[in-house]
């Protein structure tokens, strides 16, 4: 009789263990995206991310292409 009592009181105890670790599995939400400013083509009018357009003079630029063309260069 005691090894039964003793059998069911380790198998409760391994129960709420069990219970306890999966409870703790419970993972946090994802973290929002990063914002980051918007920026707007003077040539074109797209709007990106400022880390991927181009910057020349304080005005953006969605690619080297919508540059300015500059005097004497090629093009």
């Amino acid at each position: 009789m005691a090894r039964l009592l003793l059998l069911l009181a380790l198998g409760v105890l391994a129960a709420l263990v069990w219970r306890s670790l999966s409870r703790s599995g419970i993972r946090p939400a994802p973290a929002a995206p990063r914002s980051e400013d918007m920026v707007r083509c003077e040539r074109c009018g797209l709007n990106l991310p400022q880390s991927d357009a181009v910057s020349e003079r304080g005005r953006w630029y969605c690619s080297r292409e919508h540059l300015p063309a500059r005097p004497g260069s090629d093009g």
